[in-house]
């Protein structure tokens, strides 16, 4: 794999702090931004509202965005924002908010700024949008040649959304090491950049086994400790250096080509995105022949109630020919699973998913 990436490490600014959004006057100051245009969805801004400041000088415009990250909704977002002539467009809200809002301040030539309410990616971090289709269907993703302006965390925001969010943003992240590891650690001589992007990859395992199951406590009683916020911080901040820092060597190998198989099955369609890909780690470690770290994170999958087996996806070791739909959807030739090695063969991605369901049979 060619080795030369480009690099776009991080926002301009970046906070992780209580009470952040109430210093927001004092943060645009500099740049002599008055009018904010606010793209929120309804949850997002619910849970964010209180943390606003009660007493502002700015101009805070509200609009609510359509709810999918397509091109038509990011051109829509940016022409009002030049129509009510604001200076700044800051998105509130998950992944999809991020995403538009980035595509939209790239669309009108405006500054963005971003306040994840979800612990779930790291869209808030990386310069680049996924987008989809009206219907939810993935199209393409592209890569801005700016990075965003703020992303400014408050953690509270985070604290208050659903377990199940963190949970899988938890195992999204995880993914960050087993897929950055498997394509850098075959270069004889990783570039500086790699070599950061490797190690934010590793600091992603070691801080999320270590605290990742304190942190689903602490959310779940709402506790907001110290293990909760290195958690957070490891979801959106390390986990999008790998991806700034390693570029395509950092971004995806296996685990999601198996989440993108596995979506071909209707039973896993009500699973959340980080739940999938933690599968695709196991069956992605088994392709690697590597049973030993299966059964080294399975008591950590145990512990996080993450899926480890087909029955926890809803699906069945007997029926075979959803299982080899799911292959076939894994190894599809524009798949990422084939930057691991060439010539992974969908009978191969099936025989790992056979070996993986009697390997913890066993244990």
């Amino acid at each position: 794999m060619e080795q030369r990436v480009i690099v776009r490490g991080a926002p301009a600014l970046y906070y992780c702090e209580t009470g952040i959004l109430d210093k927001l006057d004092c943060l645009l100051q500099p740049y002599t931004y008055k009018r904010v245009l606010v793209v929120h969805g309804d949850r997002s801004l619910k849970a964010a509202k209180p943390f606003f400041p009660k007493l502002t000088k700015l101009t805070l415009l509200y609009l609510r965005y359509n709810g999918e990250c397509t091109l038509e909704e990011a051109r829509r977002i940016a022409r009002y924002a030049q129509a009510e002539q604001a200076d700044v467009i800051l998105g509130v809200g998950g992944g999809k908010v991020m995403d538009v809002v980035k595509a939209a301040g790239n669309e009108a030539q405006l500054d963005t700024i971003l306040v994840p309410t979800l612990a779930s990616n790291c869209a808030a971090w990386t310069p680049l949008s996924v987008f989809y289709n009206e219907h939810g269907q993935f199209t393409n993703y592209t890569i801005f040649p700016k990075s965003t302006l703020m992303v400014l965390v408050e953690p509270r925001i985070a604290l208050q959304a659903p377990v199940a969010y963190l949970r899988a943003g938890i195992a999204d992240t995880l993914a960050k090491w087993y897929e950055a590891d498997v394509l850098i650690r075959k270069l004889e001589h990783p570039s500086i950049a790699i070599q950061i992007a490797h190690h934010s990859a590793r600091l992603c395992q070691s801080t999320l086994l270590e605290h990742g199951r304190q942190s689903i406590q602490d959310a779940e009683t709402k506790q907001l400790s110290a293990a909760f916020v290195q958690v957070v911080e490891t979801i959106i901040m390390t986990g999008g250096m790998v991806g700034g820092f390693g570029d395509h060597l950092g971004r995806i190998a296996g685990a999601h080509s198996v989440h993108n198989g596995l979506t071909v099955a209707p039973e896993t369609h009500v699973l959340l995105h980080g739940d999938k890909v933690a599968y695709g780690i196991l069956v992605q470690l088994v392709l690697e022949d590597n049973l030993p770290e299966v059964q080294r994170l399975l008591p950590f999958y145990l512990g996080m109630n993450l899926p480890y087996r087909l029955t926890d996806l809803g699906l069945s070791s007997q029926d075979t020919a959803t299982l080899k739909n799911i292959a076939s959807g894994t190894t599809h030739p524009n798949e990422s699973i084939h930057f691991m090695k060439s010539g992974i063969t969908a009978d191969d991605v099936y025989q790992a998913i056979v070996t993986l369901e009697h390997a913890i049979s066993e244990s």
